[in-house]
């Protein structure tokens, strides 16, 4: 998969990018929202190992480019019944808070209707009301809370929210 928009590019990930996922996937501070506060402690090469076997039938991991630097990552899972859930990390905090994340979600989520799905499912920490905040101005509909329902990597009890978009509820931030 290839999106491009203005200064902002979504791509397939390739065996180039692993050593910066490895850094952001071992940074604490980047994981701490997906229950890692301590990272992965993954390599490039284990990383690579499972990016190279993504297909578009089955799931797909991609690199944020803005201004053709990587800032971040998203993905989509093939979950059969044309729904895809989706994950979405602006790692370099240099471009957080800039609305680009409302126009990066805008480029994979018209691209995903193009390509066939017909609901998109996404999670959140609940303690992340920004990336909340983002999702329901894209039309998102909140469907539950589930709190103190899953553990983080310390053993803390964590709280989530499950979201799905239909295309009639999408709003396009491009």
């Amino acid at each position: 998969m290839e999106i491009r928009e203005g200064e902002l590019r979504i791509r397939d990930v390739g065996i180039e990018d692993c050593e910066k996922l490895a850094k952001w996937w071992n940074d604490g501070k980047v994981m701490a929202h997906a229950g890692f506060p301590n990272g992965l402690g993954t390599t490039a090469a284990e990383i690579w190992d499972k990016v190279s076997s993504d297909t578009d039938d089955t799931r797909r991991r991609l690199i944020i480019e803005y201004q053709d630097s990587a800032i971040g990552e998203t993905n989509y899972y093939h979950l059969g019944d044309h729904v895809a859930e989706i994950g979405i990390k602006i790692c370099d905090e240099t471009y957080q808070e800039k609305g680009l994340g409302k126009k990066i979600l805008s480029m994979l989520i018209r691209e995903l209707f193009s390509m066939g799905y017909e609901k998109i499912i996404l999670d959140t920490n609940l303690k992340n009301t920004r990336a909340q905040h983002v999702y329901e101005t894209l039309g998102f509909r909140k469907l539950r809370v589930n709190m103190d329902s899953w553990k983080n990597q310390l053993g803390e009890l964590q709280s989530s929210v499950d979201y799905e978009l239909v295309r009639e509820d999408f709003v396009d931030h491009r």
